[in-house]
């Protein structure tokens, strides 16, 4: 499946997208929103003069299987010649698609001149565009921001050179570069990018549960659906996306044994990724958001945070739903 368009078709009939996570959306966390429906993921943003420069970490992220896709890679970067190379590069990898992000917020990727920060200077989106399109034959995206400030919100201006240079589709993530992640996201520029181009367009920012993407679709008339925060600790939302997109009776929130489950699965899959030690570190956080709003769970999660031996930690975890569920019976 390399044609954007049909990817957008089956996505807005199964489900939504995995929006690309820095430090989050690896391979396992990919595998796991795909088996509760995502119908399509993204890599972390990858750095282009990281892979131009050959560094090893870099190439980490374009880890993938058989199982993961259709799959997009985001890469980021300020040089229109660069970002080509690592596009090249990315292609021999067999992606379905390449990302161009244009709507990091992050300070350290601002200071390099890429992510948001390129919302300011539309000459040099449509050089990266336009030099990365030449370079690639599958598709390319493109993501943005509302615009860099509350001030200056240009979306429709960097949305229409996108499509004059090519660009199959763009992604809008309705928040300002200001804003950071607070805040609610303004959902009225995707219509307006909507109505300005003939791409598909693709509608990102405060999808908290199925019934968000619905009515996201509806009221911007947007081609898909893009799911950020949402999925962290709750894959579940996938699957309760698709059976809202049919109409069906949402039945999709897991008991504890399947939430137990899940988080012993998602688990073994990173240390067999990662490692033990890089896992134990790097599971914490999906614990937490695991746990998030369970009964107790804040004394578990802060006894968690402390545990520095993977195994005691999921011993932790095992005692803990052990609690809950002597609490229901």
């Amino acid at each position: 499946m390399n044609n954007v368009i049909d990817i957008l078709k089956t996505a807005r009939k199964n489900g939504a997208f995995l929006s690309p996570l820095a430090g989050i959306s690896n391979l396992p966390f990919r595998l796991i929103a795909r088996s509760m429906g995502c119908s399509l993921a993204y890599t972390e943003m990858i750095s282009a003069n990281g892979l131009v420069r050959k560094t090893a970490k870099t190439y980490d992220y374009l880890k993938t299987c058989a199982d993961d896709r259709p799959l997009g890679a985001q890469i980021f970067g300020a040089d229109p010649e660069i970002m080509a190379q690592a596009a090249c590069i990315v292609t021999q990898s067999g992606v379905d698609l390449i990302d161009i992000n244009m709507g990091c917020p992050v300070k350290k990727v601002i200071k390099a001149g890429a992510g948001a920060v390129l919302m300011k200077d539309p000459d040099r989106v449509a050089r990266i565009i336009d030099s990365v399109k030449k370079a690639v034959k599958i598709p390319v995206t493109v993501k943005i921001r509302s615009g860099w400030s509350r001030g200056s919100i240009n979306a429709v201006e960097i949305a229409r050179i996108a499509e004059d240079c090519g660009a199959d589709a763009i992604t809008i993530h309705a928040r300002t570069s200001d804003q950071g992640y607070s805040g609610l996201a303004d959902w009225k520029i995707i219509t307006e990018v909507k109505r300005a181009v003939k791409i598909p367009v693709i509608g990102n920012g405060d999808i908290r549960q199925p019934q968000d993407a619905v009515r996201m679709l509806r009221e911007t008339s947007c081609d898909a659906v893009m799911v950020g925060r949402g999925a962290l600790g709750n894959p579940w939302i996938f699957k309760g996306i698709a059976q809202a997109l049919c109409g069906q009776a949402l039945n999709y929130f897991p008991g504890l044994d399947q939430r137990r489950e899940m988080i012993e699965n998602h688990w073994n899959m990173e240390a067999k990724f990662l490692g033990l030690r890089l896992a134990g570190k790097s599971f914490r956080k999906h614990i937490l958001w695991y746990t998030k709003g369970l009964d107790n769970s804040s004394r578990f999660r802060e006894l968690a945070g402390k545990l520095k031996d993977d195994e005691g930690m999921l011993y932790e975890l095992n005692e803990y739903f052990r609690s809950l569920e002597k609490g229901i019976n």
